[in-house]
């Protein structure tokens, strides 16, 4: 049987740099490490503005900030939530490459009013209402990004591009926050870091153009919902797949401690706004750190055992950082529990592309959003709701127990995440997929 261009067999010895040597890659990294910095800064700057804002202006009553920060998450997560079958399969019938130019584009739009809003001092209803439509162009970029990668190499140097993209967002996950508060710590003012923001994610939009997809789809068709709805019975289907996702959307979703930040640098650890950006940061060095180890030491067995081990000790380090009233202490848990999170998404994102049919992975990756998005977006609506009626501490803490158990049930409901040993292997039906 013939097989693809893109399916060469992997060279005798592994090259961490291999998906660096490509010239497509570099130019997608370059424009992905770009805008998600921006994106960063927007975040932090959000963050920092709505929370301060709302404990002034006393917007959801005397101690409402905590639940304001919940309703940046709510306002994120909803229309990925609600657009994720759409927008699968727009990406699977058009372009993908000229999708992700309009939604960059759409992201420094939005950027730009919220640095307008900002500069205004509009209704903080207002920022909810663009921090909504930012989600709406959420729901199409993610998707886009995450289905469009697989185009750009060869599918034995996939699993590197994927640790080296985990590795940019990190560096801009570490860099966005602290630029953010050091540009909010110099001018007070929070519309600087969103006019920076909108330049940043329009430069991708103009990268894009320059990428050349090595393999393209192809349209399947007109709309229709029995269409939308392939990329979940793919899911149903592959039960591998499903168990990753299931795990990481519970874990992540009870373990949003991320969404308290600004509390905990303003009232437990007193570090103000550049402090806010090192614990937002945080979690990203660890990441970086593991990602860059998994570069040179890819996960070759076990590698469910390893996603399993490494959720349970995100909760574990969850619990110590919501008790902790230590900066150093904080800094290491929060540095710990991104390490650790980092080989959940390794995992998630290799098994999500390489198990999933070309033609698929448009739906397939936006039902992954909706477990993303679920996971961090609401994850920190719940925890800043139950911080509203018991405290930032109860909220962590508690949160992370539910992550450990979580870990616990999955293992032994979804055995198929026991058993994951090679990621890159795939399923006789997709290797046969491939050859077509």
């Amino acid at each position: 049987m013939a097989q693809s261009s893109t399916n060469h067999h992997p060279p005798a010895k592994h090259d961490p740099y291999s998906a660096l040597r490509l010239p497509n890659y570099r130019l997608f990294a370059a424009g992905f490490v770009t805008s998600a910095t921006g994106l960063q800064m927007m975040g932090m700057a959000l963050a920092w503005e709505i929370y301060e804002r709302a404990k002034a202006e006393e917007f959801f009553g005397k101690d409402g900030a905590a639940l304001a920060l919940g309703f940046i998450g709510l306002a994120r997560a909803l229309p990925v939530v609600a657009m994720a079958l759409p927008a699968g399969y727009v990406i699977d019938t058009f372009d993908r490459k000229h999708v992700l130019f309009l939604t960059q584009s759409g992201f420094a739009v939005m950027a730009a009013l919220l640095a307008l809003a900002s500069y205004s001092a509009a209704s903080l209803w207002l920022m909810f209402l663009l921090i909504t439509l930012s989600g709406c162009v959420r729901s199409f970029n993610g998707p886009t990004r995450a289905s469009l990668l697989p185009d750009l190499v060869p599918d034995h140097i996939f699993p590197n591009a994927i640790t080296w993209n985990s590795g940019m967002f990190q560096v801009a996950a570490i860099a966005g926050p602290l630029l953010g508060g050091l540009i909010i710590a110099r001018t007070h003012h929070a519309w600087p870091v969103y006019a920076i923001s909108a330049i940043l994610c329009f430069i991708f939009a103009l990268t894009t153009l320059g990428l050349k997809p090595i393999a393209h789809h192809t349209s399947r068709g007109k709309m229709s919902f029995a269409g939308m709805l392939d990329g979940l019975s793919h899911l149903w289907r592959e039960r591998t797949i499903f168990a990753v996702m299931t795990l990481d959307l519970f874990a992540v979703l009870l373990g949003g401690a991320t969404g308290l930040l600004p509390i905990y640098a303003s009232e437990i650890l007193h570090v103000g706004p550049v402090g806010l950006g090192w614990l937002k940061a945080a979690p990203y060095i660890g990441a970086g750190v593991m990602a860059l180890y998994l570069a040179w030491f890819p996960l070759i067995r076990r590698a469910g055992p390893a996603m399993l081990f490494s959720i349970a000790g995100f909760g574990v380090c969850t619990i110590v950082f919501g008790f902790s009233t230590s900066f150093l202490l904080s800094m290491t848990m929060l540095i710990t529990l991104g390490a650790l999170d980092s080989v959940s998404i390794v995992v998630r994102h290799v098994l999500v592309q390489l198990r999933t049919p070309r033609h698929l992975r448009g739906r397939v990756s936006s039902v992954n959003s909706v477990f993303i998005e679920c996971s961090n977006e609401l994850g920190s609506f719940e925890s800043g709701l139950v911080a509203k009626f018991f405290g930032p501490v109860v909220s962590v803490v508690s949160g992370g127990i539910g992550t450990i158990l979580v870990v616990v049930g999955v293992a032994w409901l979804i055995p198929e995440i026991r058993r994951l040993d090679r990621l890159h292997d795939k399923p006789i039906d997709l290797a046969e997929d491939a050859g077509k």
